[in-house]
């Protein structure tokens, strides 16, 4: 029985880790050819690879760093030369920071919105011009985009300047018929968080209704439906996923 995204390709940014892991590997597992974008861990990449080699999908490890256009531009032709042009782009890649903003720095003000809004830029023109008609982008921005807690004045407004990136190249990409959508995660279990106090994570565990924080499934489930045929008709949406969580 075919599968939901066979003969189709795709690009997971930061795709060997974390929440990026598990969105490569399930939209493997619906038939897309991966290229699992990664910056600097090459053995979790080469791993993921093999793990959906072993499910008897198709992917190839591809580095690269998204605050670089020369990079972003060798990332798609490499998706070419695998496996022909991109269908899927998912941009995944990006990086946090909890602190109060008498501790900003100008530094960490360029590593936070270098990835996750520069970053983002460079990924979004690409696809405007090397996307395959009726594609699908989702870009993961953060549930602190729309409710941001203290301490997250760099992180939470690089996720709301992605998210509205992501409605704006909802209308521009519309007429080639691809979707451009954005998931909105809440605290997720991923590497990302290891060193966090267990304090936070409690606290943000409690504030939903299911009593824990979210896990990578959760979000990879949802952009998994998002690159597929039955969601052509959903764009410019900014879908939170923090299983209700109320701060």
């Amino acid at each position: 029985m075919s599968k939901p995204l066979s003969g189709k390709v795709a690009i997971v940014t930061g795709g060997s880790k974390g929440i990026g892991q598990s969105i490569s590997e399930a939209l493997a597992a619906d038939g897309a050819a991966v290229v699992v974008n990664y910056a600097s861990d090459g053995a979790s990449a080469e791993a993921t690879v093999a793990t959906i080699e072993k499910a008897e999908g198709r992917a190839v490890a591809v580095r690269g760093t998204v605050t670089s256009p020369s990079d972003v531009e060798a990332l798609f032709a490499a998706t070419k030369e695998h496996f022909g042009a991109p269908d899927i782009l998912v941009c995944n890649a990006g990086v946090s920071a909890l602190h109060p903003i008498s501790a900003v720095t100008e530094e960490e003000f360029d590593r936070i919105y270098g990835v996750n809004v520069k970053g983002l830029m460079f990924l979004l023109r690409a696809a405007s011009t090397q996307l395959r008609d009726n594609g699908r982008v989702i870009t993961i921005s953060s549930s602190t985009a729309v409710s941001p807690p203290p301490n997250a004045f760099l992180y939470a407004s690089s996720k709301a300047a992605a998210s509205m990136m992501t409605q704006i190249a909802a209308s521009e990409f519309g007429p080639r018929g691809i979707t451009v959508n954005a998931v909105l995660p809440g605290l997720t279990e991923t590497p990302m968080i290891a060193g966090m106090p267990q304090a936070y994570k409690d606290a943000a565990a409690a504030a939903s209704p299911f009593g824990r924080i979210g896990r990578p499934e959760d979000i990879s489930s949802i952009v998994a439906f998002l690159a597929r045929d039955e969601a052509q008709w959903v764009t410019g949406q900014s879908i939170v996923a923090n299983g209700g969580a109320r701060r």
